[in-house]
C-alpha cells in the first residue's frame, strides 16, 4: 500500500529485482474524505492504509534510482484527481529517469467525494472522462505543437518538452462491461482482478472479441491480471494460457496493516517464480 509502515520503496525494489520479480506496482489516493457517504466496494470499514499512501510516482522514482531492469508501475494512479499538464510533466520525467521503464496503470476511482475535492469533471461520466484525460496526456507526449480541445478538456498549442524516450504504456484497471470496452477501445492494457472476473478464461475471451470489434489485435493490448485470490504455479500457467501477460500479486487485504510480512512474502512467490520458467 506504500505507506510510512512499509519498508522503504528503495529496499523494496532492490529485493524485489534480485528475487527475479518483473515489476513493482504502488496505488494512489492523494486523501481519504472523513464523509464516508462512498462505501467501501468490498463492505465493510475502510482499512487504514488507505489514510497513509504516500505518492505513487515519488516512491517509484526512489525504487528506479535502486534498481537497474524493474518496471515501475502505477496501479493506479487516478489521474483525473491531478492537474493534467503537471502530471504529463511528472509522468515524462519520471519515464525519462527510470530510463523508460515506467507503466501506468490508471482507473476512474470508486470515491466519489475524493473524486470531487479535487476535479472538476462529472462524476457521473468519469469513464469518458478518462478516456480525454488519457487522450490530451498521449497529446503531450506526442506532438510538437500539443493542443487538445474535447468535451472536458481544451488547451491552445503549447511547448511541452521532454517527450518520453519511449511510448509510456496506460493499462486501464476496470471490471464490468463498461471498463471492459473502454479498455479494448483505447487502453494499451487491461487490469481486472481475478476474483471479480468468475470465469476468467471466458472473461478473457469476451474481451479479445472486444478488441477485435474495435479493429485491434489481442497480441497488442497486455492483459495484467490482479490476484486477490490464493496463488500457485498451477493457477499462474493456467492465466497464462489463458492469454495473461502479467499478474501481480502482494499481501493480502486483512494483511495489509502487517509490514513484516512483505518480506517473508517476496521470497515465498520468489520460488513460484522458478516454477513457471
Amino acid at each position: 500500500m506504500n505507506t510510512a509502515s512499509d519498508p522503504d520503496p528503495a529496499v523494496l525494489a532492490k529485493v524485489l529485482e534480485q528475487a527475479g520479480f518483473e515489476s513493482l506496482w504502488f496505488g494512489e489516493h492523494s486523501h481519504i474524505p472523513r464523509c464516508r457517504t462512498t462505501p467501501y466496494p468490498p463492505g465493510g470499514e475502510l482499512p487504514g492504509p488507505y489514510r497513509q499512501m504516500m505518492d505513487p510516482y515519488i516512491s517509484l522514482m526512489a525504487a528506479a534510482a535502486a534498481t537497474t531492469t524493474l518496471k515501475l508501475g502505477t496501479g493506479i494512479a487516478l489521474l483525473m484527481e491531478r492537474e493534467l499538464i503537471s502530471q504529463a510533466k511528472t509522468i515524462v520525467t519520471l519515464e525519462r529517469l527510470s530510463g523508460s521503464r515506467l507503466l501506468i496503470g490508471t482507473g476512474v476511482g470508486w470515491n466519489r467525494e475524493e473524486f470531487e475535492n479535487v476535479s472538476d469533471l462529472p462524476w457521473q461520466r468519469r469513464y469518458s472522462a478518462l478516456r480525454e484525460t488519457v487522450a490530451a496526456t498521449r497529446t503531450l507526449f506526442r506532438e510538437a505543437s500539443a493542443e487538445f480541445h474535447g468535451e472536458y478538456i481544451n488547451f491552445d498549442p503549447v511547448w511541452f518538452e521532454p517527450k518520453p524516450l519511449a511510448k509510456v504504456p496506460v493499462i486501464f484497471g476496470a471490471m464490468g462491461p463498461v471498463g471492459m470496452r473502454h479498455a479494448a477501445e483505447w487502453a494499451d492494457g487491461w487490469m481486472p482482478v481475478d476474483v471479480a472476473l468468475g470465469d476468467v478464461k471466458e472473461s478473457i475471451a469476451g474481451f479479445h472479441r472486444l478488441l477485435e470489434e474495435f479493429g485491434r489485435r489481442p497480441e497488442d493490448v497486455e492483459i495484467t491480471l490482479v490476484i486477490m485470490g490464493e496463488l500457485s504455479a498451477d493457477l499462474l500457467k493456467y492465466y497464462r494460457d489463458c492469454g495473461v501477460s502479467r499478474c501481480n500479486v502482494g499481501v493480502s487485504m486483512e494483511n495489509w496493516e502487517k509490514p513484516e510480512l512483505i518480506m517473508p512474502l517476496i521470497e515465498e512467490y520468489s520460488a513460484v517464480i522458478e516454477q513457471l520458467r
